[in-house]
């Protein structure tokens, strides 16, 4: 059920020292499920804009710049993905992403919250653009922790698209040395590839970022921050890619133009191959954050978001 609501405003507190303010058209839903506060709004500026926890996920203006940032960097960085990872991703456009590839075979979604992503599913259909309907894909209900730690099989590429944690969240233990010395235990070991969303590279709130650097440093032979600047977040975004055996870095331009075509991927509204490089070139504010700030996040000492 649709509510109108005209003149209404949502104030998302992202820290105590910064919030924001949107104009909201419409509220399409708005409750709990067992481990989050949700709701799905029509904003003035932004479109459709999904909040956890009372702070934004995905707008519909640029979930694209997102989820192109996040899924195609990793994915051609290893050229020939047939078994991908999706680890959180409610909305379904990373999984929406990651099946563009031709050679993709089977694309399995953990998601802990089954009622958030059957809330996606009715109200976000250009996110994930019936991808959850594809033969190709997997859609697991289950602590992601518990998939990794307790499965064997293992994944060309694993794709973390998970929410920041916060104090009671769902995600804090997703963020771990114990847990990626486990996601490195679940990849392909001979050309396996995570991509790790970051949250903000922003000169004040880095050091989610730089702690996830240093984490991932401590279980991969190399280790790779990049960023994008989402509009609706309001402030430019990071991603990390890690590996034992690829460098996005050392994949020429004519190369990733010959892997997209080969894979069919179509025109895209923000990712392209001569961006791929500059995305990896850090302001040097943030390189001095990555050496100055953060620290190994382990199981007894996660990072938590302090609102």
């Amino acid at each position: 059920m649709e509510y109108p609501k005209a003149g209404l405003k949502y104030l998302e507190h992202f820290t105590s020292g910064l919030s924001f303010i949107y104009g909201i058209r419409r509220l399409i839903f708005a409750g709990h499920t067992q481990f989050q506060q949700v709701e799905i709004v029509d904003t003035d500026l932004f479109g459709r804009v999904l909040f956890l926890d009372g702070k934004i996920q995905s707008a519909e203006v640029d979930e694209y710049i997102f989820h192109e940032s996040l899924v195609h960097p990793a994915m051609l960085t290893h050229g020939t993905p047939r078994s991908v990872l999706v680890i959180g991703g409610g909305e379904g456009a990373t999984l929406r992403e990651v099946l563009r590839y031709q050679t993709v075979q089977r694309a399995v979604m953990v998601d802990i919250d089954g009622e958030l992503v059957d809330l996606c599913k009715k109200h976000l259909e250009t996110w994930h653009q019936g991808a959850f309907d594809d033969p190709r894909s997997e859609l697991m209900i289950e602590d992601a922790r518990k998939y990794i730690f307790e499965r064997t099989e293992r994944f060309d590429v694993i794709v973390s698209d998970l929410t920041e944690p916060v104090e009671g969240g769902p995600s804090t233990l997703l963020f771990t040395q114990e847990f990626y010395e486990k996601v490195r235990d679940r990849l392909d070991p001979e050309k396996g590839v995570l991509v790790v969303q970051s949250g903000t590279s922003a000169p004040v709130y880095s050091e989610f970022l730089a702690s996830i650097v240093k984490t991932l440093k401590q279980v991969f032979r190399t280790v790779r921050p990049y960023w994008s600047y989402v509009f609706s977040f309001q402030m430019p975004w990071a991603y990390v890619i890690a590996s034992n055996h690829l460098d996005p870095l050392e994949v020429p331009v004519d190369e990733l133009e010959s892997r997209m075509k080969a894979q069919a991927l179509g025109p895209m509204r923000y990712y392209n191959p001569r961006l791929h490089h500059a995305m990896f070139v850090l302001p040097n504010y943030l390189l001095e954050h990555l050496e100055t700030k953060g620290r190994v996040l382990t199981d007894e000492n996660p990072f938590t978001w302090e609102a």
